[in-house]
């Protein structure tokens, strides 16, 4: 009798524990992309609120579904904080069905939230942090870098100014990892060119008196004076250069990471004649004009930066591979995907993804225009070269990745 019972109770134990293991898997409700993005601090005017409003346009472009889900755009402040950026990221991938993170401005949260993404296997799109380690030994199956690196920002205005005459450079470099970054490969370039340079002096993170800085920049007669620092740094030693009159004594001023909304804050008084580089401009054609207006409609008035045209264009192919692949939380098979099909938006027109993650679209340099070629605060630019891919991007074989064959 013991024995039936025995049985009985097994075979009904096997009974009720069918259903839970049959049971499918919980029905997810939306796609979901997070920006995070520094929302009010140094980079809140290059990315920040404005990454959120070009996720938003992008999802409204595209339908505002995917997979036969709504998507949704959340936003959230890492506050220049690797650790707070990381355990945001953390909480959205694991708790809220967060599919993708885009911007990340600041490098090392950059590469921090990729190292996340990679462990959830969600994906990871960078389109405001510039380290090229990115693409190099910090590369990932889970991760694609839009935005330009270190490597671009320095090698694309070196070669094409010692191209067009500016054969001897001196720098002025921020001294810390990403300041040495840009003047080093800034000098590799300007050397491999065949120029020459003539010295360099560091500052301080912080600085607010160029003097003594650009005293030597003069001396050294050199026909370049590159600044090799962002944000505030670039937008005070820019200032002290206009007031140094380094332009008028015939030294060409090149910012080796230069944003619209810096030219625009610091004035075309004070920058006209000043060389930079980027991956998109808002008067570049009717499309990008298209988008600008949109955007400055929700925005007051601004127009967008090129960090922020590339969140556009990141969220838009992302849905594209998740309207291609039916699914979107496997993050290795989406990028795998985004890899495969071209880049195609109205903004920066059609592209491509390397193996190592690497985003291919045009890159240009640009001439800051005197106040009386202006028609407008963000008329900045004058259009001097389309600089073609194999020039603009590191070669894919030197970067170090290992997703790379031989790399």
């Amino acid at each position: 009798m013991m024995r039936r019972w025995a049985i009985l109770a097994a075979a009904l134990a096997g009974f009720t524990a069918l259903p839970a293991l049959a049971q499918p898997p919980a029905k997810r409700e939306a796609i979901r992309i997070g920006i995070l993005s520094d929302l009010s601090g140094s980079f809140a005017d290059v990315a920040g609120p404005g990454s959120v409003v070009a996720a938003q346009l992008a999802a409204e472009d595209f339908g505002g579904r995917a997979a036969g889900l709504p998507v949704q755009i959340l936003s959230g402040d890492h506050q220049n904080r690797a650790d707070t950026g990381s355990a945001l990221a953390r909480r959205w991938f694991d708790t809220e069905g967060v599919d993708a993170v885009v911007d990340l401005p600041n490098s090392a949260i950059a590469l921090a939230v990729g190292e996340v993404a990679r462990t959830a296997n969600r994906v990871a799109l960078v389109t405001a942090a510039v380290a090229s380690r990115l693409t190099g030994e910090a590369c990932s199956p889970n991760l694609i870098h839009y935005a330009l690196d270190t490597w671009s920002m320095s090698n694309v205005p070196s070669r094409a100014l010692v191209q067009a005459g500016g054969t001897s450079w001196f720098y002025v470099t921020a001294d810390y990892a990403f300041g040495h970054d840009l003047e080093k490969q800034s000098m590799e370039a300007v050397t491999r060119a065949g120029g020459a340079v003539l010295g360099a002096v560091r500052h301080p993170l912080g600085t607010t008196d160029f003097s003594s800085v650009l005293l030597q920049a003069q001396a050294s007669r050199a026909k370049v004076v590159a600044l090799a620092n962002s944000q505030a740094d670039f937008i005070n030693s820019m200032k002290q250069t206009s007031e140094f009159g380094l332009a008028r004594r015939g030294q060409r001023v090149v910012g080796l990471a230069v944003y619209i909304s810096d030219i625009v804050s610091l004035g075309l008084e004070a920058t006209q004649g000043a060389t930079v580089v980027g991956s998109w401009y808002w008067d570049l054609n009717d499309g990008t004009r298209a988008f600008a207006r949109r955007f400055g409609e929700r925005m007051g008035g601004r127009m967008p930066t090129d960090l922020q045209a590339n969140v556009y264009a990141a969220v838009t192919h992302f849905l594209r591979a998740v309207e291609a692949s039916g699914q979107s939380t496997d993050g290795q098979a989406v990028v795998a995907r985004m890899k495969a099909l071209p880049t195609q938006d109205a903004i920066f027109g059609r592209g491509a993804i390397r193996a190592d993650g690497r985003r291919i679209s045009p890159v240009y340099v640009f001439n800051v225009k005197a106040p009386a070629e202006s028609r407008g605060r963000y008329d900045v630019y004058k259009l001097e070269r389309e600089v073609p891919a194999e020039e603009a991007y590191r070669p894919i074989d030197q970067g170090g990745c290992p997703l790379v064959r031989g790399g």
